[in-house]
């Protein structure tokens, strides 16, 4: 059973994406998710913390979807591929350019961690060593790629550049380890 603050969370998360969140106040917000102003402090304290709150419900889904990909996957290239084609597509860029303002504008809680910490398990299913600096890396390409992303509207150009990190990658595991 989802509560009043989980459910209310989903839709905004869902108004945020289909609308963006841009200088919109909480009034508007509120609004747009049949509730109120009142509603979004007594839940969420602000907006700051609306918005931080928006950012790690999606961080978490994207984590979900890496897990699920994982199962899915053959190797650790195509794995990283498709996460890439997951957080790249033109649906999720509001959520990625929100993740970047919210880090820019107020700072955030370590969301590297998360990543980190569930990724051990997928590292295992691929026979790989767990190596959090090398996951941490991984992160923070991805990451740097994005920002491309959205200054410059070229997901082909970054997606190469993916590539490449990844033909390095690979050229640095051993063949046993695979790619």
């Amino acid at each position: 059973m989802t509560s009043p603050r989980d459910e209310l969370l989903r839709r905004v998360v869902a108004d945020v994406a289909a609308h963006g969140l841009g200088d919109r106040s909480l009034r508007e917000l509120a609004a747009a998710v049949h509730s109120s102003h009142r509603m979004l402090l007594y839940h969420f304290g602000s907006r700051d913390g609306l918005v931080a709150a928006v950012v790690e419900f999606v961080e978490s889904d994207q984590r979900r979807v890496l897990a699920e990909l994982a199962v899915e996957s053959e190797t650790p290239a195509e794995l990283i591929r498709r996460l890439w084609r997951r957080v790249s597509a033109p649906e999720v860029l509001p959520f990625v350019r929100l993740f970047f303002e919210t880090v820019a504008h107020r700072g955030a809680a370590d969301l590297t961690a998360p990543w980190i910490e569930e990724s051990a398990p997928i590292t295992e299913r691929f026979g790989l060593p767990f190596d959090p600096a090398e996951i941490r890396l991984g992160v923070a390409v991805t990451r740097g790629l994005l920002v491309d992303v959205i200054l410059t509207g070229d997901v082909s150009a970054a997606t190469e550049s993916l590539e490449r990190f990844i033909e390095h990658w690979q050229s640095a595991v051993t063949p046993a380890e695979g790619g």
